[in-house]
């Protein structure tokens, strides 16, 4: 058996080479969190803020209850380096109690008197204070509330590889439209939280040469501003966006290359419905993928007569595949069949039941 599924595992690598690599959705998703935050170097630093705030306040008791004498809803949480799409929890709190995470910072910044805690409090203010940062943390609010919903849905055990394609679908979608709309929105946003806190809803701009001006110049304060904002835009928003819409069509690629294997197994109504024409293409497509030289886990004449009898012999209410499986175990006469099932459902898996916590990696 090992020596089998070994075979299977290697032909599968021969039509896709990143094959395995497809086992887990929810797993595609972070990998798509990380290309995004490692495709801009803002991104990065923007994170590490989120780490270093709940570093000092967790770095003490003391200081740990300061906070939650001061915020009482949302606690500041660490950032997760493998499950991405769950840092969700670490901008939200920051997100909507960003005025009460200022003030404490800035109670420590008088009251404490250790140096070093005294200085990285004033970093931190300083740091949040910066109009960029309120508009990166929308931002990646939205990115990351999209990506986590996606994935928690991805994460129920009757989730199927339609219902996966479905849903990948749909976030590519929702960021393509995030894509022309999302900027002006997030800058509204922005600037509304901005203005609460008594902080310029502007961006710095960059030190630059300065001369003396000739007494008919005007001032172009605007138009570096204009400037500074649209820079933002192509290099942050844009990077971002940009990549993530790359990095899920591709991964939607290859799960669509899975579907052209599988497709005609995982949906009921799909195969009940099958004339011979597309039963032959769909079960010779099957058999191609699993050949080598004269060596095949199928023999597709014998699962060819299989299907077509299965068709007649399923009962008439809606299955699903392991539904499918297990009434060909019991029935017992359709040995390959159950192969196909088998093969289908240990690999193209969006979620390990038994292994949640990897199929969050």
């Amino acid at each position: 058996m090992k020596g089998k599924h070994q075979g299977v595992q290697n032909r599968l690598l021969e039509v896709n080479p990143k094959a395995l690599y497809m086992s887990c959705a929810c797993h595609s998703l972070n990998l798509t969190l990380s290309d995004m935050a490692h495709s801009c170097i803002k991104a990065v630093s923007f994170f590490g803020i989120f780490q270093r705030i709940y570093t000092l306040f967790a770095s003490s008791t003391k200081m740990w209850k300061v906070l939650l004498d001061n915020v009482s809803n949302l606690t500041v949480k660490s950032l997760c380096n493998t499950r991405w799409e769950s840092r969700i929890k670490s901008v939200k709190t920051i997100r909507f109690q960003a005025p009460q995470i200022r003030s404490v910072l800035l109670e420590l910044c008088k009251s404490c008197d250790d140096a070093k805690t005294k200085s990285e409090a004033e970093s931190l203010v300083s740091a949040i204070e910066n109009f960029e940062f309120f508009l990166g943390m929308i931002v990646w609010y939205d990115v990351l509330f999209a990506i986590n919903m996606v994935s928690k849905m991805l994460q129920l055990k009757s989730m199927c590889i339609y219902a996966t394609m479905e849903q990948f679908e749909g976030v590519v979608k929702y960021f393509e439209k995030y894509r022309n709309e999302g900027f002006a929105s997030s800058m509204d946003t922005a600037k509304t939280i901005a203005c609460e806190m008594n902080i310029d809803p502007t961006f710095l701009i960059k030190r630059r040469i300065i001369r003396k001006k000739q007494f008919d110049e005007n001032n172009n304060e605007e138009e570096m501003q204009a400037s500074e904002k649209e820079a933002f835009r192509v290099n942050y928003f844009l990077t971002i966006v940009d990549m993530a819409i790359s990095s899920l069509n591709n991964r939607f690629e290859q799960l669509k290359k899975f579907e052209s294997i599988f497709g005609f197994l995982f949906d009921y109504d799909k195969l009940k419905s099958l004339d011979e024409n597309e039963l032959m293409r769909s079960y010779v497509h099957f058999g191609d993928t699993f050949h080598h030289n004269t060596v095949a886990d199928v023999n597709v004449n014998y699962l060819y007569s299989e299907l077509k009898v299965l068709q007649v012999t399923l009962p008439n209410k809606s299955m699903t595949a392991v539904e499918i499986l297990e009434f060909v175990k019991v029935v017992g006469c359709y040995p390959k069949v159950s192969v196909a099932y088998r093969i289908m459902l240990t690999v193209p898996v969006t979620v390990a039941l038994k292994f949640l916590s990897l199929s969050k990696l």
